[in-house]
């Protein structure tokens, strides 16, 4: 479960923007409600789609451009060094493209994620030297590189690093060091990927008289993966790149291009930020994942239709590949947590396995993070040697907790809410000890939260509505699709389509009725029932079909409407607490100590219903709120203790089975019980 939180709202304020700007009346609010509020940000947001600030804003542009422009006149051999995720193959195939269109003597290197990992390294450097390289261009990266851009110096290789990572302090002597993020910059717009820093090289070097629009005519197709699959904020220049890559995409020239897209699904279809997010990135984050990033650039530069309909097709099955990988170390973590359910109960959690891929972690520590609403850490293990991929919440700033454990790590870095981290296998135990002393020492970790834009009437669902919101289009990090709040609906039929995969809901007030589309999520997995009062966190796309066009909802959360979401998550956080040791307070133990009539009530709920096969957040609300949720672990733990129940709890599933008993057991003889009124009475004890 999360915390719904509703965005705040001015309507004096939005009516004004509304009547000022002649805008309609949704897209007024939705810019209130995003703070886009004067003139100058109104439209540069809704209708700038080529205007950029000077590249030379950005502190070193000019030593940068004056090394590259010197390589190319002399004939110099350049290598543009790049990095294995969409940013860094999109920057590294934008640049290289660029100046072998001006006749540089270039190569590019891509790292293997799984023998060199990310940025720089020694061995590449020599491997370049003996390439004859005399200039190293880093994309992606190079800020953090101090030793092999030192190395390289002394090898007499030049570097200008290109980069958009936070710098860690020391800069690197190169020739220039072109970053967002050097205290001395004095560009505006720091929210760039790494591929929108390399456009930036590319207009410095074509000097006073740039021609930006046909530059982004000529590279925007590239600028929009990496800057969608980079995930920065969709805002300012980035989302003029966006804008204009989506329109190229449709109408690629780039051999490679057409054949990711064709073999994705996506020809002749409306191309949007999210199916390049969720369809094109993948792709070319797999075969990175797996190790072999080389292949994206030869497929984003191969002018030769086979050879990237070829190449495509091996991305399709690279990514295939990454899913059962993927799914294969989600299910050892599934089997884990059935074993052990107190490993997901630290605050920070941290997972390990033996030889899981190291590529594929980060995605599988997303999961783990969205499934139980907590930081999250998942560590492959190979032998001594351990590395490792957090993801984290809003609100918390992971890379601070892992800076607090540096000393137990041979390598880490990161941002607030992504880390990477490498360490010994033997300081495992002692970091997931030592991680999450710190996440006790900073006091209560936020709770994950599903952010509603607004409260929508169903009465105002309508086509003209979601056409009118494309307004605000493209989507992504910083600019979501807007999420609507339908509160107080009543469900009045469940419908299983595409073999009980998806749900089709239906759902009624006042007499105004709609479906929404539940995905991935089976009759069997959805705990409520026809009849049920329930509050619905929706989007809302545009559907043709045989020439009709109407209205898809698609449900992101849903709960019970007289659930109250903070009071779950804070009880099953005293419980959490409780289970791991944690100190707490009287009132909050005797709120998570069951009496025996809370005991027969939830027992005679689970005889009744033949067990219960859904989380048990849920049984709060099938429970009418009679009983707190950490009252209600409590009862079930004691209940399996005495052998009245059986629990097999899972990463999403959850099934509770009745058990054959012989005689009267006792609430008071489960150990739980004991402990929590032995603790109970230490509180009560004067210190």
């Amino acid at each position: 479960m999360k915390l719904w939180s509703v965005a705040p709202f001015d309507k004096n304020e939005a009516v004004a923007i509304q009547t000022k700007y002649e805008l309609p009346g949704i897209i007024a609010m939705l810019l209130q409600i995003r703070n886009i509020k004067t003139r100058e940000e109104i439209e540069d947001f809704l209708y700038n789609d080529s205007q950029l600030a000077s590249p030379f804003e950005i502190k070193d542009m000019d030593k940068a451009c004056e090394r590259v422009r010197a390589a190319i006149e002399n004939d110099e051999f350049i290598c543009v060094y790049g990095d294995y995720d969409a940013d860094g193959v999109t920057s590294t195939a934008l640049l290289f493209s660029y100046l072998d269109a001006v006749g540089a003597r270039v190569m590019y290197y891509i790292p293997s994620r799984e023998s060199e990992g990310y940025g720089m390294n020694i061995h590449a450097v020599e491997h370049l030297k003996k390439k004859g390289v005399n200039l190293i261009i880093t994309v992606d990266n190079g800020v953090a590189a101090i030793n092999e851009i030192a190395h390289a110096k002394s090898l007499g290789i030049d570097t200008v690093v290109t980069d958009h990572h936070m710098p860690l302090g020391e800069l690197p002597d190169a020739c220039a060091v072109v970053d967002l993020h050097r205290e001395d910059c004095p560009s505006r717009f720091k929210q760039l990927s790494g591929v929108g820093v390399a456009f930036k090289l590319i207009m410095a070097l074509e000097g006073e008289y740039c021609d930006v629009d046909s530059l982004l005519d000529n590279y925007s197709d590239l600028l929009s993966i990496g800057t969608i699959g980079d995930i920065v904020e969709l805002r300012g220049e980035n989302r003029v790149f966006v804008k204009r890559g989506l329109q190229s995409l449709m109408n690629t020239d780039r051999a490679g291009l057409y054949a990711l897209v064709r073999n994705s699904g996506l020809a002749d279809k409306q191309i949007t930020a999210g199916n390049v997010s969720f369809t094109l990135v993948p792709r070319i984050n797999a075969v990175g994942r797996l190790g072999l990033s080389g292949k994206s650039v030869e497929l984003l530069l191969t002018e030769d239709d086979a050879e990237a309909s070829q190449i495509a097709t091996a991305m399709g099955y690279d990514n295939s590949e990454r899913q059962q990988i993927e799914k294969e170390i989600i299910e050892k973590i599934d089997e884990r947590v059935r074993r052990d359910p107190s490993i997901v109960m630290d605050k920070i959690i941290v997972i390990d396995g033996e030889g899981w891929h190291q590529g594929v972690v980060g995605i599988v520590a997303s999961r783990i993070k969205e499934i139980y609403g907590k930081p999250a850490i998942i560590i492959s293990r190979d032998g001594e040697f351990a590395k490792a991929s957090g993801r984290s919440i809003e609100g918390f700033a992971l890379c601070d907790a892992v800076a607090a454990c540096a000393d137990l790590l041979t390598h880490y870095g990161g941002h607030p809410m992504a880390v990477g981290l490498s360490l010994s296998s033997s300081n495992i135990e002692l970091f997931r000890k030592r991680i999450n002393e710190y996440a006790d020492s900073i006091g209560e970790m936020p709770f994950d939260k599903i952010k509603l834009d607004c409260k929508l009437n169903p009465a105002s669902i309508s086509v003209d509505l979601v056409r009118e919101l494309s307004y605000l289009q493209p989507y992504g990090a910083g600019n979501p699709a807007p999420v609507f709040g339908f509160f107080n609906m009543t469900l009045t039929n469940i419908i299983p389509i595409s073999n009980n995969k998806h749900l089709r809901l239906v759902f009624t007030r006042n007499n105004v009725s709609f479906s929404a589309m539940m995905f991935f999520t089976s009759t069997d997995e959805f705990p409520f029932e026809r009849g049920d009062v329930l509050d619905i966190a929706a989007t809302l796309d545009l559907n043709e079909y045989n020439g009709s066009v109407s209205v898809t909802v698609i449900v992101k959360e849903i709960k019970a409407h007289d659930d109250d979401a903070l009071a779950i998550l804070e009880s099953g956080r005293v419980f959490e607490v409780f289970c791991k040791g944690g100190r707490l307070t009287r009132n909050q133990l005797n709120s998570i100590l069951p009496d025996r009539n809370d005991f027969a009530l939830l027992y005679r709920y689970l005889r009744s219903s033949g067990g219960y096969r859904h989380s048990p957040e849920t049984l709060v609300h099938k429970l009418q709120g009679k009983l707190s949720y950490g009252k209600i672990r409590a009862a079930l733990e004691a209940m399996s203790e005495l052998g009245l129940i059986e629990i097999n709890e899972g990463l999403k599933t959850c099934d509770i089975s009745l058990r054959r008993v012989s005689g009267k057991v006792s609430l008071e003889d489960a150990r739980i019980i004991k402990k929590l009124r032995e603790v109970i009475q230490w509180a009560n004890t004067p210190m």
